[in-house]
């Protein structure tokens, strides 16, 4: 079956399953709305249908928009004039006025300028030039590319863009397919920025820890943050042993033939034109870059409070990300388009040309971010955090209860696409369940860990997911293509770390979950190596 029409079946069959399941909540009344589905299994269905739409088309923005409509008439218990106005007035014009998602889109925006004005003045061309005679091959650049990722611990969506823009040329030359890139970028990003004591994820999880030194929970959860720290031993794994599987193995085939992209769909490809060389150096890639860095740095620091006395844990802890992020790119801009005009590689004009043209670079990434803001709105006000919490409240074995939270944070972080709302939920609850933390503290920092864990792991492999978004704009790529073939390996990670879990309730020692949980990694991937050479040979 096509995907057009397969799309339009699955689109009738939701509304036609819907309608059925009607009359089941068709007896709910009250002054004050409510969904009939509030709180219930019906919460997920909205982010479960765009999901699985995503993943069978391969179109985005349609599945999407499916997931949007079905939790507008969810919310206003199938009424259509409701629902058409819900999904304005509390989906997309909701999601628009948020200030923290503006200061993202901000955010994108500037960084899309100064990578336009970094390929128009040649330092991209130039960085590729320097890079490709230091690293001669595929493992180098691939080891690069996350070495450059780890160095970027600050935050994640920064992290994201930076990251694919500044390695896309090497690991182009190298052949490495678009979606390996993504992966790594992707796989880099919210893994490191979750093991980092000083970054916007660690802030978060501090602020909604209440009764405990939060700063202190974080870092006794690192070492079983078990999702996070074997993503990233993998990722030194495949590089290094030289294996890949799933789809992705099909996309770095074709890299090594001269296809970056493998699928038709090839959205950022008009882009190359777009890298210049001539009068640019090294220095107008690495300064730009570097003066981003340091200012979004800064302004993250200045939004919680550092330069009225706040230190740089506390301002780091009270740090409004969004807005730092706006004010520092912001000023990198300022600076960065002063310094090209002060070394004459660029007029004033051309420079005035990026910023429409960088802007545009950013529009993919801005309708999908925008449309999944507007669906994890929607499923909010359905109450599907409820009633994920309802469940994870009735988990009674409390021995296994770290593999529990992990599952039901993943499960809730995969369906709404962010880990922040996620451990928000999750970890009060945590913290309420141990509310006698002295007799057991150590499977309550097992605990904790295994929450942000399954937020990771949830947003990691997310279609909806800001930051997955987010990767394959960086790094160029396709996003479903994206999202279908990095799953595998998540998917790879996370059983390992559900295993690693269930051990940790038991054992409760880091020092024996960590390594274990490691070399079970490290022998499924190699029996995945020899299962899929048997494969070739055969």
């Amino acid at each position: 079956m096509k995907p057009r029409r397969l799309l339009l079946f699955l689109l009738v069959l939701t509304v036609v399953l819907i309608f059925l399941a009607l009359p089941v909540f068709a007896d709910g009344s009250g002054e004050e709305h409510q969904s009939f589905v509030h709180g219930t299994f019906w919460a997920l269905l909205p982010p479960i249908i765009a999901i699985v739409l995503a993943l069978i088309t391969k179109e985005v923005y349609s599945s999407l928009f499916i997931g949007i409509l079905s939790a507008a008439l969810l919310y206003a218990n199938f009424r259509p004039v409701n629902a058409f106005t819900t999904m304005f007035t509390d989906g997309f014009i909701s999601s628009l006025a948020d200030g923290w998602n503006v200061g993202i889109l901000i955010f994108l925006v500037v960084l899309g300028i100064i990578v336009c004005l970094m390929n128009k003045a040649g330092g991209s061309a130039a960085y590729g030039e320097w890079a490709s005679k230091r690293i001669k091959t595929r493992k180098g650049a691939i080891l690069a590319t996350f070495g450059l990722g780890v160095l970027i611990f600050v935050d994640d969506y920064f992290n994201c863009l930076t990251v694919g823009n500044v390695m896309r040329p090497i690991t182009d030359k190298h052949k490495i397919s678009r979606a390996k890139l993504a992966y790594l970028v992707d796989a880099t990003a919210a893994p490191i920025c979750m093991i980092a004591p000083i970054s916007s994820w660690a802030a978060a999880v501090v602020g909604v820890v209440e009764g405990y030194d939060g700063f202190e929970l974080f870092v006794r959860a690192i070492p079983y943050n078990l999702y996070s720290l074997l993503t990233i031993a993998m990722i030194i794994f495949i590089a290094l042993v030289g294996i890949d599987y799933g789809p992705m193995r099909k996309h770095e085939e074709n890299a090594l033939k001269g296809d970056l992209y493998t699928t038709p769909d090839r959205p950022f490809e008009d882009q190359e034109n777009q890298v210049h060389s001539g009068k640019g150096k090294v220095r107008d890639l690495v300064l730009p870059v570097a003066i981003l860095i340091v200012l979004c740095v800064v302004g993250m620091l200045f939004t919680g409070g550092f330069f009225e006395g706040e230190t740089i844990q506390s301002a780091f802890a009270n740090s409004d990300a969004s807005l730092g992020l706006s004010l520092g790119s912001t000023l990198a801009l300022i600076i960065v388009i002063i310094y090209f005009l002060a070394r004459r590689v660029l007029s004033f004009n051309e420079c005035m040309e990026c910023l429409p043209n960088g802007f545009k670079a950013m529009v993919p990434a801005i309708l999908i971010l925008t449309f999944a803001w507007t669906l994890s709105g929607l499923t909010n006000l359905l109450g599907a955090g409820e009633f994920v919490s309802g469940i994870f409240h009735d988990s009674t074995a409390t021995i296994f209860l770290p593999a529990i939270v992990f599952i039901v944070a993943a499960g809730m972080s995969f369906a709404t696409g962010t880990s922040w709302g996620t451990f928000g939920i999750l970890l009060p609850l945590v913290v309420g369940v141990f509310s006698n933390a002295s007799q057991t503290p150590e499977l309550l920092i097992i605990s904790i860990s295994a929450c942000l864990a399954g937020a990771v792991f949830g947003d990691h492999c997310s279609p909806i997911s800001d930051t997955t978004i987010m990767s394959s704009t960086g790094a160029m790529c396709n996003h479903i293509n994206h999202v279908s073939t990095q799953l595998p390996y998540a998917i790879t990670v996370a059983a390992v770390s559900f295993v690693g879990y269930i051990l940790a309730g038991l054992v409760q020692s880091a020092w024996v979950i960590l390594p274990a949980s490691i070399a079970v990694l490290f022998a499924v991937l190699y029996i995945i190596k020899l299962t899929t050479r048997n494969k070739v040979r055969a």
